[in-house]
C-alpha cells in the first residue's frame, strides 16, 4: 500500500487557486493532497464573487419592482425578507462548493486533507499532528478582509465583506468605509434593499482606480439613488451609539456620520499567520507579503504560491491561472510567466464599471502620446431603449499608431462588453480596427465600435441605425 503521507505536491488552501493547481498537476501524472483548515472553495465561492454577485443581483431586482423608467409598467414591492434572501445565497454556494470543487477533486483524485497546516521542515508540513512530505508545496491561502487602525474601530465593532452577508436584518442606515469596488458592491446592495447608505472615502474620488470620468459619473449616479458618497475624508475615529459616528478630517474641518452599523471596506490582505514560514525557509518581505519570482517561486524553490496571497489582483481568474502556472512550473520544472497586460476588472454596481488595459493617466506615464474618446451613453443605442443612459465608454489609443492601449466603460453589462476590449489590447487591435469591425446593432459592445468611430467622427453626426 502507497503511503498516503507523500506526495508530488501539496497545496495548502483550498480555493480556486488551489483547486486548478491540483487539476493541472494531477493531469502530469502528480500526486496531489489540498490542505484547508475551514471551507473549501476560498473566498470566491464561500465569501466572495458567488454570495456577493448574488446578493447585488436579488437587491436590483427588489429596487427594480418598485421603480423603473417605463410609462404603463405598474410596480409591486413587497417587504423584504432578508434572512431568506441569504438562505437562498447559502443555498447557491453550498451547491456551487460541492459541484465545483468537492465533486471535482473526487473526479480527479486528488486528496482534501482537513486541518491546520504548518511549516516543520523545508520538504514537509505538521497537520493538526499528522506529517506531510511533498516534493514541491505551493502556499494558497488567500487573504481576508483588513480594518485599518482606526480609534475606537475594535470596541464600537464593524462589520465586513464576509459579515454584512450573514445579516439576518437590513440595517436602517450604514457608513461604508472605502469606496473602491468592495465598498460600492456591498454599499449599493443595502442601499438597493431600502437602507441609507453612506459611502466615504480617504482619495479624492470612488473608485480611483479607473478613469476620472468613471468615477464622476458613478459618484453622481450614486447620488441619484440616494447614497451620499464623501471623498477626501480620513476617518480618525468611531463612537460607540445607539447610533454609531464615524468621525472623519475632510476639507481642514471634522465631520460626523452617524448609522446603525459600520462597514470597513478597505482591501483584503495576504493570509500568512500560522504556515511557521520561517522553518519552511520561506521569507517575508519588510511589508509582511511573500518574497516571489515571476514563476512564483518562494524563497524555497520547492515552495511555490498563488492566488490572493500572492498580492497579485485579486480577481478568481487570476487565482485559477497562477494555481494552473505555479503547479505546471512545480511539476513540469517549468519556469513559466503570466502577462497582465490584457487582464480585465470588473465592479458589479449597477451599471457596471470595466476596464481593461491603461488608463489615460498611466499611458502617459509609460512614455505614449495618446488620443482618447469619451462617449455618453445617450449616443447609444441600446442605453436609450432602457431608457437608462447613466454611463459612457472610453477608449485610450496610441496617437501615431491608432493603437488601443485601454478600454474603459461604465454601462448596463459592462462585464461582458468587456471581453471586447481584452481581445483589442491583447491582439493590438487599432481603433480603426474596431471602427470597421461588425457590431451588432442595440447592444451595448456596439458602444465599443461607437467609441472607435468618434476618433474621426463627430459622434452626434453617426445615425443610430447605420455604419
Amino acid at each position: 500500500m502507497k503511503d498516503r503521507s507523500n506526495y508530488d505536491l501539496a497545496v495548502i488552501g483550498a480555493g480556486s487557486a488551489a483547486f486548478a493547481a491540483a487539476i493541472r498537476a494531477t493531469s502530469l501524472g502528480a500526486r496531489v493532497a489540498i490542505i484547508e483548515k475551514s471551507a473549501v472553495g476560498g473566498t470566491c465561492v464561500n465569501v466572495g464573487c458567488i454570495p456577493s454577485k448574488h446578493m447585488l443581483a436579488a437587491s436590483h431586482t427588489f429596487k427594480t419592482a418598485g421603480t423603473h423608467p417605463f410609462d404603463g409598467v405598474p410596480t409591486s414591492q413587497g417587504e423584504l425578507d432578508l434572512k431568506a434572501l441569504v438562505a437562498k445565497k447559502d443555498d447557491v454556494v453550498e451547491e456551487l462548493r460541492q459541484e465545483k470543487y468537492l465533486d471535482l477533486a473526487e473526479h480527479y483524485g486528488f486528496d482534501v486533507i482537513s486541518g491546520h497546516a504548518r511549516f516543520t521542515g523545508p520538504d514537509h508540513v505538521d497537520v493538526d499532528g499528522r506529517v506531510l512530505s511533498a516534493r514541491r508545496f505551493m502556499i494558497a491561502t488567500g487573504a481576508s478582509p483588513w480594518a485599518p487602525p482606526i480609534d475606537g474601530l475594535d470596541q464600537v465593532g464593524y462589520l465586513t465583506s464576509t459579515t454584512a452577508m450573514e445579516l439576518s436584518e437590513l440595517p436602517e442606515s450604514l457608513v461604508v468605509i472605502g469606496g473602491n469596488y468592495i465598498g460600492l458592491e456591498l454599499g449599493q446592495v443595502f442601499a438597493n434593499l431600502g437602507g441609507k447608505v453612506t459611502i466615504v472615502e480617504a482619495l479624492d474620488r470612488i473608485a480611483p482606480m479607473e478613469e476620472p470620468e468613471i468615477s464622476e459619473t458613478m459618484t453622481q449616479i450614486l447620488e441619484d439613488d440616494g447614497i451620499r458618497v464623501v471623498t477626501s475624508a480620513e476617518v480618525t475615529r468611531v463612537e460607540a451609539g445607539p447610533p454609531k459616528r464615524v468621525i472623519a478630517r475632510a476639507g481642514g474641518s471634522e465631520i460626523t456620520i452617524e448609522a446603525e452599523e459600520i462597514l470597513v471596506a478597505t482591501g483584503r490582505r495576504p493570509v500568512v499567520g500560522g504556515l511557521e514560514l520561517d522553518a519552511g525557509e520561506v521569507k517575508l518581505d519588510d511589508r509582511g507579503r511573500l518574497v516571489l519570482d515571476e514563476t512564483l517561486r518562494t524563497t524555497n524553490p520547492s515552495v511555490f504560491a498563488a492566488g490572493d496571497v500572492t498580492g497579485a489582483p485579486q480577481f478568481v481568474y487570476v487565482a485559477a491561472a497562477q494555481g494552473t502556472l505555479a503547479a505546471q512550473n512545480a511539476i513540469a520544472d517549468e519556469n513559466g510567466t503570466l502577462d497582465y497586460a490584457s487582464l480585465p476588472r470588473v465592479t458589479f454596481t449597477t451599471p457596471n464599471i470595466a476596464a481593461v488595459g491603461l488608463t489615460d493617466e498611466q499611458a502617459v506615464a509609460a512614455g505614449y502620446e495618446c488620443e482618447c474618446r469619451v462617449v455618453e451613453l445617450r449616443h447609444v443605442p441600446r442605453a436609450r431603449v432602457n431608457l437608462d443612459t447613466r454611463g459612457l465608454f472610453k477608449i485610450v489609443a496610441e496617437r501615431a499608431t491608432g493603437k488601443v492601449l485601454g478600454v474603459h466603460a461604465l454601462a448596463d453589462n459592462a462585464g461582458d462588453v468587456i471581453l471586447a476590449g481584452v481581445y483589442a489590447v491583447k491582439f493590438g487591435l487599432t481603433v480603426s480596427d474596431l471602427a470597421g469591425t461588425w457590431a451588432p446593432y442595440l447592444t451595448m459592445a456596439e458602444a465599443i465600435k461607437l467609441t472607435a468611430q468618434s476618433f474621426t467622427t463627430e459622434v452626434e453626426m453617426l445615425s443610430c441605425c447605420a455604419a
